[in-house]
């Protein structure tokens, strides 16, 4: 970007700030919205009380409501009781503690590749091992991170600050002020929840600022403007007055260094009903201050953007199922996930923005990406001239860096390994590097630093073989779904692997939320099953978006059954190439595949004799009313619609639970301070299969969140019962 474009849009950007962030006449004035559409517009009265829902007054009484009460003495004392009950299964078999030990020496191995983010000049990291469990944030120089022994200087040491207070504190991150990157704003979990607190941070002092920023816990985001001024989301009373029926913020805010969160102005305010607002602060080659978009999420695939202009919000023409990706030379580049002015789903787009500040109606979108039949966009970065792009073909990744100038957008495929899984890491604006990672089932990761402009790739390092895979070999196949559709999957086996029906198989699954599943190195998955003979599956199901929006589509609210299909389908296909059978055949997922196991299990028992539960979605009659629910209803339909939750009923599995059928013996797992999958779905399962006098196993790690794995130690319990789980079943 020239100097004096940047320049131009500077000021424009500064101007619509300045009346914005002016300070208010009276406090009567403090917390006004300013001047948007209509359209985005919201009542500010406080909700009326909640009313019985359909699903409440046709649905029977749930006599495991109780279990939904996550801290209450009662739930918490079942789930005492079933983990000492699960304990004595697994952890008494002889397998557990070399498991268990093995995989500790995976997750606190000191080769493993520090995961680098740009932090001004230098590069930061969080290290976790044994001896620190939490993590410490840490930097180097540019030059000392390519070193063999790379000198490492701690900002901030979280157990020892977790010690300080009390409480388990879990890293989820910082966003730092460019270009000195000095002032952080860290965000610390308590437990791995994904609400956080945000906290200012100085990296020269490495103390926090102690009348800087700060956000109470909750699900709140916040970006920098300058160094006195954030944009801010979160529940700005604490009441909940300004959040979603997802805990999600519906208000943000601009907020003045000193000044009280209450004070702040309203810059937009969502709707009720909407999911979330948010904010994306652009910046030039120079870091200067280039475009503000804010987002009114109306639901988890739908938003509406605003750009920040001297005259308001202007609302951008673009589908609502669109994404602002970034910018480059000028170009306010953005994903569309639905057809929209002859391009089709899934293309990239860019506006020129000085155009859309000066004539915003004869503002015209420029295509620059549209993937073929058989692509996805995965992921974008933008560096400081280029945009890098992601790319999956038939499932096999690849990276383009995109330029803009004088002909429009052009680009040049980066000298990556092919026939990997290629993700895109930080990117610094500051110039065109980027890191990338490079990986397969069997190869391990390899870390590159990469030059958009120059097209090169410099391979920094790679990490050492966890297990030995040399005797193993990885296909992609393909079964045929229900309705004829060719399902693809990938299959991780021995090279002399027998064809008689006797093989165990863990088998892997996800189709939802348009997330791909790409071939991954899991030291955990090979050195305790792949090494002792297992075959590993991974099924690349509609709902995912490996071959993007219209295969996430697919599979979407009232065609959610064409993914437990496709599961099914491959699971049939695995034996009909008398690969495996029903006794040695396992399914694993987690989250939204905690759906596709308990609906797998309910609808085709006689297809698996084991079943992994993690962190499970299952009580679809209710799950819009548990921690983040609300928010996924455009995924899956909404329940209190009577038409919606006929087709939802099918899919649940906690209701699909029926007495003297031939259900495999399932391990259903979660975390107590899990804030995105509320544990009572899994609670609520695994009781009513006992009341049933079904066999099932439970487990509830106490801290940990979504993720399940805030540190090496449970991480290494975690997977430890469940290759014991799978050997009991599948080998034994």
């Amino acid at each position: 970007m020239r100097t004096s474009t940047a320049a131009a849009l500077l000021a424009a950007a500064t101007l619509a700030l300045s009346a914005l962030l002016a300070p208010p006449a009276n406090a009567a004035d403090a917390g006004s919205p300013a001047t948007f559409p209509a359209s985005a517009a919201a009542d500010a009265r406080p909700p009326a009380a909640p009313q019985p829902t359909l699903t409440e007054l046709a649905a029977p009484a749930d006599p495991f409501l109780w279990l939904e009460d996550i801290e209450s003495p009662r739930a918490l004392a079942w789930v005492d009781d079933q983990n000492r009950r699960s304990a004595r299964r697994l952890e008494s078999d002889p397998r557990y503690q070399p498991f268990h030990d093995a995989a500790l020496a995976l997750f606190t191995a000191q080769d493993r590749i520090a995961t680098p983010e740009f932090l001004g000049t230098g590069i930061a990291n969080l290290w976790q091992d044994a001896a620190h469990p939490k993590g410490v944030w840490r930097r180097s120089s540019r030059a000392g991170y390519r070193a063999a022994d790379t000198p490492w200087e701690t900002l901030i040491d979280l157990d020892a600050l977790g010690q300080a207070q009390g409480r388990d504190l879990i890293f989820k991150g910082a966003s730092c002020l460019a270009p000195e990157d000095r002032l952080c704003l860290v965000r610390l979990s308590r437990g791995g929840k994904d609400a956080v607190e945000i906290r200012e941070f100085d990296t020269r002092s490495k103390t926090f600022v102690g009348a800087g920023f700060h956000v109470p816990e909750g699900k709140s985001s916040a970006e920098w403007l300058d160094q006195d001024t954030l944009l801010v989301a979160t529940d700005w009373n604490g009441s909940g007055a300004d959040l979603s029926r997802a805990g999600y913020p519906l208000e943000l805010r601009i907020v003045k260094r000193g000044q009280p969160l209450a004070a702040a102005a309203v810059l937009l305010r969502g709707q009720p009903g909407d999911n979330r607002v948010d904010a994306r602060v652009l910046r030039g080659p120079d870091h200067a201050l280039a475009a503000i978009v804010v987002e009114r999420g109306i639901s988890f695939f739908e938003s509406e953007h605003f750009l920040v202009t001297p005259a308001g919000l202007l609302r951008l023409d673009m589908p609502r199922k669109a994404s602002v990706d970034g910018l480059v030379d000028g170009q306010l580049v953005f994903t569309i996930r639905a057809d929209w002015h002859g391009h089709a789903a899934g293309a990239l787009l860019s506006y020129d923005l000085a155009q859309l500040r000066r004539d915003p109606a004869q503002a015209a979108a420029t295509l620059v990406l549209q993937p073929g039949p058989t692509q996805a966009v995965q992921a974008t970065r933008r560096t400081r001239d280029r945009l890098l792009v992601a790319m999956l073909d038939n499932v096999q990744g690849a990276v383009d860096a995109y330029a803009h100038g004088p002909r429009g957008w052009t680009h040049a495929r980066l000298p990556l390994p092919p026939n990997s899984a290629l993700t895109l890491g930080a990117t610094n604006g500051a110039d065109d590097q980027a890191f990338v990672t490079s990986e397969g089932f069997l190869t391990p990761p390899t870390l590159w630093l990469v030059d958009a402009a120059a097209g090169s790739a410099d391979k920094l390092r790679s990490l050492p073989a966890r297990f030995d895979g040399a005797a193993d070999v990885v296909e992609q196949l393909f079964a045929t779904s229900a309705d004829g559709t060719r399902i693809p999957y990938f299959i991780v086996h021995r090279k002399d692997m027998a064809y008689d029906s006797a093989n165990p198989v863990q088998m892997f699954g996800y189709g939802g939320f348009e997330l791909s599943e790409t071939p991954a190195y899991k030291p955990e998955l090979g050195k305790l099953w792949l090494e002792r003979g297992g075959v590993y599956v991974m099924a690349n199901l509609r709902g995912g978006g490996e071959f993007g929006p219209r295969w996430h589509e697919a599979a979407m609210r009232e065609n959610r059954q064409r993914a437990f299909d496709d599961f099914a389908a491959v699971a049939r296909d695995l034996m009909a190439r008398k690969i495996t059978a029903p006794r040695r055949m396992g399914i694993y997922a987690r989250s939204n595949g905690g759906i596709l196991t308990t609906v797998s299990m309910t609808q085709h028992p006689e297809l698996f004799n084991a079943v992994v539960v993690e962190s499970p979605l299952i009580d679809m009659l209710r799950f819009h009313k548990l921690s983040a629910g609300a928010s996924w209803m455009a995924e899956y339909g909404d329940p209190d619609v009577p038409a919606d939750r006929a087709f939802i009923a099918r899919y649940s599995g906690y209701q699909a639970l029926k007495p003297g059928q031939p259900y495999p013996e399932p391990y259903v797992t979660t975390n107590t301070l899990d804030d995105r999958v509320h544990p009572g779905h899994p609670r609520k399962f695994v009781a009513r299969m006992e009341s049933m006098g079904y066999p099932v196993l439970y487990y509830e790690n106490t801290f940990g969140g979504h993720a399940n794995d805030a540190d090496p130690e449970l991480n290494a319990r975690r997977w430890a019962r469940h290759y014991v789980y799978l050997a009991q079943k599948l080998v034994d």
